[in-house]
């Protein structure tokens, strides 16, 4: 299917790694001109110039998105060689081992910060130029823990919850411009960290010593779903691809939730 993806300009928060980069290289193998963002040049340059490799067209931000000179600056880098169409919301911080009783206040508006007032401040830079263009997409990537928040992270689980109403107020605020805004609640993610926690919970609870042995006991115990499997990045990356193309222009001030059909968390 085309995704009618080629003459757009895409800018993926946090795709140095992870589920970013894999969006961003998604996008980029669809035909969009794709900017990796980052704080470390090193890391982003390296996945800019894997993408290049394989014929897509990149560029690269860097900047730290919880501070508003380092949101300028992304901004600035994002449209030096055009404006953009299409911006992903990824970045984001987690911390499976934080609880209620030891999570304090800061800790609190520190997640606030990146996982939320990060994507308001590029939202806010960037879709000036879509609605005056009447196209645009604004994507937030969120989790399942919005809906199901478990009694670890409550903070972390609360600012996703935050990314999904962000994303439908957003939609409101937009209504008839032409620019949609939608969220993906992602579940389970096989990155490489996520791999190596896991890996690292299974042998605190006897569940083996390799990943080949750990991965059925980490999906029934840690993230049960209907499919019976943890996702792997592509999968997510293949929605967010369709989200961001013009046969999506009907889908708006939605949340998708990507989770395997989960059933208990």
């Amino acid at each position: 299917m085309d995704l009618q993806l080629v003459g757009k300009r895409a800018l993926v928060t946090g795709s140095s790694s992870g589920l970013g980069e894999a969006i961003a290289r998604r996008l980029a193998a669809e035909g969009a001109a794709v900017v990796v963002h980052g704080r470390d040049r090193t890391r982003t340059a390296a996945v800019a110039k894997s993408i290049r490799e394989d014929g897509g067209i990149t560029g690269i931000a860097i900047g730290d998105l919880a501070t508003d000179a380092g949101a300028e600056n992304v901004r600035a880098a994002a449209v030096e060689d055009g404006p953009v169409d299409i911006l992903v919301n990824n970045v984001g911080v987690y911390d499976p081992a934080a609880r209620w009783g030891d999570t304090p206040p800061d800790a609190w508006a520190e997640v606030y910060n990146i996982n939320v007032i990060s994507s308001v401040r590029m939202v806010q830079r960037l879709l000036p130029g879509m609605r005056e263009r009447g196209w645009g997409r604004v994507i937030q990537i969120s989790s399942v823990t919005s809906h199901r928040p478990p009694a670890s992270q409550p903070h972390y689980a609360a600012t996703n919850a935050a990314r999904n109403n962000l994303a439908a107020s957003l939609a409101r605020e937009l209504k008839h411009s032409g620019v949609t805004s939608n969220a993906v609640a992602a579940g389970g993610i096989l990155t490489p960290t996520a791999v190596e926690y896991l890996v690292g919970v299974g042998k605190a609870r006897g569940w083996g010593e390799t990943w080949a042995e750990i991965e059925p006991k980490a999906n029934s115990e840690l993230a049960s779903n209907a499919v019976g499997r943890i996702a792997g990045p592509d999968e997510y990356a293949h929605l967010v691809a369709f989200l961001a193309g013009p046969a999506a222009g009907y889908i708006n001030g939605t949340t998708l939730r990507i989770d395997g059909g989960a059933y208990d968390m």
